[in-house]
């Protein structure tokens, strides 16, 4: 049984390509170092039009007011997440929570 290691490039590589990803979703990088290899990537809300989502909500006699709310209240959050390398080279990915 062969086991494959990657070298420190490769793994900085790996690293890289991951927080480019990111980064083209919308993220910023709020932190990052390069020798434990590890970066913290914050991504802004959305702004929700309420008077659109208010004239949607009468128009729909209120059944727009539930998605309404979920798109004000639950999902409209701050998005915070590590992205880091462990000791074997692996990458992983965490949400941090405020």
């Amino acid at each position: 049984m062969e086991i494959n290691t990657l070298t420190p490039e490769e793994n900085f590589s790996k690293f890289s390509k991951i927080l480019k990803k990111k980064i083209n979703n919308g993220f910023t990088i709020v932190e990052r170092n390069d020798k434990l290899p590890f970066a913290v990537l914050t991504k802004k809300h959305k702004k929700v039009n309420h008077n659109f989502n208010f004239l949607i909500s009468c128009i729909t006699f209120g059944l727009w007011s539930l998605p309404w709310f979920y798109m004000t209240c639950v999902s409209n959050k701050d998005k915070v997440i590590l992205v880091a390398l462990d000791e074997d080279g692996n990458p992983f990915e965490d949400k941090c929570f405020n």
